[in-house]
Parts: structure tokens; sequence; C-alpha cells
């Protein structure tokens, strides 16, 4: 869309000289998501990928987990009084068949770059809608037959994941080094999928974090990758509660961030088994649940 960065002009004051000069921003603007024509949720976002966030937010809410099951997205022409299509309203179509969740005031989410699905999602809800085990426990068993009968384990049925301590320290400089938009304004998070063997897949760029997520799952959901079981989810930031969750409804095994996870994402993790590593700064970093994917060197013992 073109929409990604705006120029402003500032005052830069450096060492006590004052001069002016134009900055380049990261754009924000809202997006409204329809669902076959009702207005479902608005968020702040960054413009472009808007199909694929769109789609992405609705395999967060369990409405969405296989490409046929969305006909189509479009924006909505008229978007405004005057007529014009403002390109921050898409309506997403569902496919024949496709159940329609009920949409009501107390249903619709407000969601702002910071928050993500505020206040709506809890660890039973998200375990009971969650298409896909994470499986993979400790005993190595693949956990198979995901909830909708597909298999929906770590390695898509085969071998479990595993991932190298190695490998995980040096995802932040990789996913870093990708972000283009990033180096021009300085504001705008991250999301990484990689290979168990540290090879970037995909990468996207929001204003929120919890966004940037949406679009890579959406794009995933619009190739049939999902579940993306065999996937490492790197972020930039803080490891929410709403990042856990996408990470559980895209069955994403491995969720890694460079700061710290909230006591719920902590929860969720183990109560889904997703590996969840914070903190992951160089060689250092914490792990908070699912440790049985890592292949550490020595054992673990208790606190």
């Amino acid at each position: 869309m073109g929409r990604v960065t705006e120029r402003r002009r500032v005052i830069r004051i450096r060492d006590g000289a004052v001069s002016t000069r134009p900055d380049t921003l990261v754009t924000e603007e809202p997006l409204e998501i329809r669902l076959n024509g009702k207005p479902l949720a608005i968020t702040m976002r960054t413009p472009g990928d808007d199909f694929a966030l769109a789609a992405g937010f609705l395999v967060s809410e369990g409405v969405l987990g296989r490409a046929d099951e969305l006909a189509n997205i479009v924006y909505c022409a008229g978007a405004t009084e005057d007529g014009s299509n403002t390109y921050n309203v898409v309506d997403v179509k569902l496919a024949p068949g496709v159940p329609v969740p009920d949409i009501t005031l107390e249903r619709n989410v407000y969601t702002t770059s910071s928050c993500g699905l505020c206040g709506k999602a809890s660890l039973d809800a998200v375990r009971t809608t969650a298409r896909w085990r994470l499986g993979d426990g400790e005993d190595g068993t693949d956990g198979t037959d995901g909830t909708d009968g597909t298999d929906g384990a770590d390695g898509g049925g085969g071998s479990p994941l595993r991932i190298e301590p190695e490998t995980l320290s040096v995802l932040p400089d990789r996913l870093r080094a990708a972000q283009r938009v990033f180096d021009r304004t300085g504001g705008l998070h991250a999301a990484g999928l990689f290979t168990p063997d540290g090879e970037l897949l995909d990468l996207r760029e929001d204003v929120g974090r919890h966004n940037a997520v949406d679009k890579l799952v959406g794009r995933a959901l619009q190739q049939g990758l999902l579940p993306l079981s065999g996937s490492v989810l790197m972020v930039s930031g803080r490891a929410s509660f709403e990042l856990a969750q996408k990470a559980v409804m895209a069955g994403i095994p491995v969720l890694a961030a460079v700061s710290a996870p909230s006591s719920l994402a902590v929860d969720l993790a183990a109560e889904t088994g997703l590996t969840l590593v914070g903190f992951l700064r160089g060689t250092s970093m914490n792990v908070y649940a699912g440790e049985h994917r890592l292949a550490l060197r020595t054992a673990v013992g208790g606190a």
C-alpha cells in the first residue's frame, strides 16, 4: 500500500545544538475487520499485509484453521461518507458451511498496538478452541491427532521438534538483520518464523507485535501451511499472553522473545505444551516451559 512510513518535521537537539529536519516515522492507522459484512474488531496497525493480518486474527479467534475455510478478503469500497476507499476496512468472507461466530457487543474486540486481544481469552478458552495439540510431551511421544482430525503434532506427525540452544541464540540477530523498515524508523516490532536449524522462513513488521504475528500466521493460512508444527516463532519485545495464544492457535511449538514473558503467558505455555523462552540475548536465555524440546547438555534440576 506504500503507507508504511511517513515524514514529519522534528526539532533535533544534539549537544546543545538545535536544528530542524524531516524524520521518518512508522505509520499507524486503524484497521476495521469485518466478518461476512459485520464489524468484528478494530486494531491499530502499520498498513500492509492487511489481508494476512485479518486472516491471522481469525486463526487466533478460532474461526479459521484451513485455507479452504476462507472464501476471500476484500477492502470495503465506500468506507467514508463520500464513498472513497480508505483501505482501512476489510471484509472477510467465510466459505460456505464454515460456522460464523456469534458477533455481539460483548464479543466485539477493540485492540490497540500494544494490547492484542485484551481481556477476551482465558486459559480454558484457548485449550478448548485450539485445533492442534502441540503434543510432544516429556516422554517423547509426538501427540498426533489434532482436534479437527489432522495430524497437528510437532513435525507434522513425525519426529518431535528439537532445537539447540545455540540455534536459539542467533535468532534475535537474524530477526533484527531482516527488519528493513525498522532501520528507517526504529519504531516497529517484528515477528519471524524460523526452522529448527535457524533458517528464516518469513518475517513481518508492524507497530503492534501481535499484528506482526497475525500477519505471519495469516500468510501461512493463505498458503495452506497450518499448523506450523515445524516452526519456531521469534518476536521482538516481550512474550505476552496474546502472543503465546497466537502461537498455540497456529500450532507453533516454540515461542522465543528477547524480553520477559507475562505470568499468564507462562501458565498458558505450561497448560498447552508450548516451549516458551524469554530474555533471549546472545547465549543467555530463560526457559519458562517446554524445556523438553531443547537439546540441553546437562540435566535440569529442581529449584
